[in-house]
């Protein structure tokens, strides 16, 4: 049994706020909206869940789950070393729909898949993922569909695809952008764009003072 919660009627959006923390904290499933697209939301935490989550997607742990936060600050107990040039960005992106890939704390008590010692975090740009983030901590996101099939842009059309495998939706509208966020990749010496998206790549080179074609590599996502 799932329910949709509408987050543009505020008595909604608190029931729905109320029972999606309560089913993150018991180890199970959320659809909620971001900046970007509309994902599927798990205790990044909770192995069991996250393990849920990569079934409901119908997706193999060779594609771990990225995570996101509810503030800045967040990201200095998940990181072994943040980076000035993580720094840099996260200070002119976020919040927003630009995900970082960096080398996780090693002393983190977490199973996202097979992330071979690395994490992809992002701080969302929407009012309703923050709030929600920041009742809950880090939640383990990917993108509100199964494997193969279009990322939902709408509540509807995650649950068409998820249906009772998650208990919670949230439902915030239309996806603003629809657009997947930029991946930028900040575990070698050379930072490297892995999927434009939401940010341009203009942009981020002009933040790190490189040239665009610098920071272009073999494209490849993880979320």
């Amino acid at each position: 049994m799932s329910t949709v919660y509408d987050c543009a009627d505020s008595d909604s959006r608190a029931a729905g706020l109320s029972a999606a923390t309560s089913a993150l904290k018991s180890g199970r499933l959320v659809v909620m909206p971001t900046d970007t697209l509309y994902g599927v939301a798990a205790d990044a935490f909770d192995s069991s869940a996250v393990s849920l989550l990569l079934a409901a997607k119908r997706r193999g742990r060779d594609m771990p789950v990225p995570v996101l936060v509810g503030s800045w600050h967040t990201i200095d107990g998940l990181v072994f070393s943040v980076r000035p040039q993580a720094r840099e960005l996260i200070r002119a992106f976020w919040p927003g729909g630009l995900s970082l890939i960096v080398q996780q704390a090693p002393s983190l008590a977490w199973d996202l898949g097979d992330t071979r010692g690395t994490v992809m975090l992002r701080m969302p740009l929407h009012p309703v993922a923050l709030e929600l983030l920041r009742e809950v901590g880090p939640l383990a996101v990917s993108s509100a569909n199964v494997s193969g099939r279009p990322p939902a842009k709408t509540a509807a059309e995650a649950r068409d695809q998820l249906g009772a495998l998650v208990g919670v939706y949230l439902d915030g509208g239309p996806a603003e952008h629809a657009v997947a966020s930029t991946i930028v990749d900040l575990t070698a010496d050379q930072p490297r764009i892995l999927r434009e998206g939401a940010v341009a790549s203009t942009d981020i080179a002009e933040v790190l003072g490189m040239s665009p074609e610098a920071l272009s590599g073999t494209a490849q996502t993880r979320g």
